[in-house]
């Protein structure tokens, strides 16, 4: 493998990707780029400052005034994400957010900005990016895709456990139509579908441990 190699990793809400490309990066000893939580402090910006995101015009204007940079937090040993010079790690993780996040990202001139600002990260390479439209409309020429797919059920559970934690009164339910909700919206958008790239590898994890994703993974890059 090139050392300097492009990994990005698309697929559903509730896959996992983030997991896999935090563990592959570590790896490798690579940068991880989590391009759903740079839309996610935009949601939060425009949340905020009561932006509305259905005018152009508005949301050029806003664009403007938002910085979003990747600090490596030593004591947890994980990439966190500053939306003007603010640690909006946990805030951006808020159901809220999560329902919001697919309107905003379907935004042309949101994506189109954001699109930017992750192909100047990549520019020095060594870094592994998820999101959605990454390894189809991001970085179309990276030396390794992968697409993340599970059954409902299972992405449901998952991220039932994940935002439990920070909010005991949630239910299954809301998550449920929160992430059907987001599958709809992110794979019928006009912009940037979530879709797999022709020459992604298709990496279904409903039965696989951590363990054994980032051993596939780990295989497919080498």
């Amino acid at each position: 493998m090139k050392k300097n190699a492009i990994i990005t990793i698309d697929g559903w809400s509730a896959c996992g990707k983030s997991t896999l490309a935090k563990q592959l990066a570590k790896e490798l000893g690579f940068v991880y780029i989590d391009s759903g939580a740079m839309y996610r402090a935009i949601t939060l910006y425009f949340l905020r400052n009561h932006i509305d995101w259905t005018d152009p015009k508005e949301v050029e204007e806003a664009l403007k005034n938002i910085k979003i940079e990747f600090h490596f937090n030593e004591k947890s040993q994980q990439s966190e994400v500053f939306l003007n010079d603010e640690n909006v790690e946990w805030l951006i993780r808020d159901l809220v957010i999560a329902e919001k996040v697919s309107d905003v990202a379907a935004i042309r001139e949101v994506r189109a900005f954001a699109v930017h600002q992750q192909q100047l990260m990549g520019k020095k390479k060594r870094i592994v990016m998820d999101g959605r439209d990454i390894g189809t409309t991001v970085f179309p020429h990276a030396e390794v895709k992968i697409f993340m797919t599970a059954d409902n059920g299972t992405r449901v559970e998952r991220r039932f456990k994940e935002l439990f934690e920070k909010n005991p009164n949630i239910s299954l339910e809301e998550v449920k139509a929160n992430l059907e909700m987001r599958d709809y919206i992110d794979s019928n958008r006009e912009v940037s579908p979530l879709r797999k790239a022709e020459d992604a590898i298709l990496l279904d994890n409903t039965n696989l441990t951590m363990e054994e994703q980032l051993e596939f993974a780990l295989k497919l890059v080498k």
